[in-house]
């Protein structure tokens, strides 16, 4: 059997969504899809501060993983500091932070790193030493953002369609080349009637009367959520046999070596996801 690929896993472990990532990944890895192996868990919370961090991190150790778990809230509230100004540098404090956690994940040796529900930026420090991946709720081109304001953003562009991306984690916030990613329709059968429910209404008009509750938002939402998980997985499964890498310079290139714009998973993922929606 091929050497198995190792994997980073980076979360603050807020929800259900981390947690789904979490155990899909897992699943893979003990069916024998994914010839990998979770190396270690970094949680930026620890034990105590929410209960759904709390299910997290006795998942992780249930799944018998090795966790480094290091309270970013703590270390902020320790130097007296705000949350810092995404739009600027990050502050010192902010980078020591960081060089803490990169003492405490010396032992390992990933060959991949994914930021699954990591709820704090991953600096320069970290986007230097490691292959780090992200997920963004957008296709290749499309929308920065949250999720909710990548879907407002759709609607007000009368967009027709949408996708999610697995990205390179650069130090520019979101910035970073497409790695894999999957595009899907906003337009046709499931959608049509409620774009025609919105016709004439402006965004602000939505958000103000309905807002995320408007019936063509949740679509959205409900056709890219359902997606999530697939796409994480089959990007894993994809760099763990070498279909696509992130070269020094911070690159992607296909198993030839060349450059390419994201390993586009449409297809794998569409047959994923196929009798989950409506």
């Amino acid at each position: 059997m091929a050497k198995r690929y190792k994997i980073g896993w980076f979360s603050t472990g807020r929800g259900e969504g981390s947690r789904g990532m979490l155990q899909a990944a897992y699943n893979a890895i003990r069916t024998g899809e994914l010839n990998a192996e979770i190396e270690f868990v970094y949680c930026a919370r620890e034990y105590g501060e929410t209960d759904k961090t709390d299910r997290y991190l006795d998942m992780v150790k249930e799944f018998s993983l090795p966790l480094v778990s290091y309270s970013y809230q703590k270390y902020r509230a320790e130097k007296n500091m705000p949350s810092p100004d995404l739009s600027q540098p990050l502050p010192q404090w902010r980078l020591d932070y960081d060089t803490e956690v990169l003492k405490r994940l010396e032992p390992f040796h990933p060959n991949l790193i994914i930021l699954a529900g990591l709820m704090i930026v991953a600096s320069s420090l970290m986007c230097n030493k490691y292959e780090i991946i992200n997920l963004h709720p957008a296709a290749p081109g499309g929308p920065a953002g949250t999720w909710q304001q990548v879907i407002w953003k759709l609607i007000e562009a009368k967009a027709e369609t949408q996708g999610i991306k697995m990205h390179v984690a650069i130090p520019e916030l979101d910035m970073g080349p497409t790695a894999a990613f999957c595009t899907f329709p906003i337009r046709g059968k499931a959608f049509d009637n409620l774009w025609v429910e919105i016709k004439g209404r402006t965004v602000d008009d939505i958000k103000a009367k309905e807002g995320v509750e408007n019936a063509l938002f949740k679509k959205i939402r409900e056709y890219g959520a359902v997606r999530v998980v697939p796409l994480v997985v089959a990007t894993l499964k994809a760099f763990s046999e070498g279909k696509v890498r992130i070269t020094k310079d911070r690159q992607v290139v296909d198993a030839a070596g060349r450059l390419c714009q994201g390993y586009d998973l449409t297809g794998d993922i569409d047959e994923m996801v196929k009798g989950k929606l409506g």
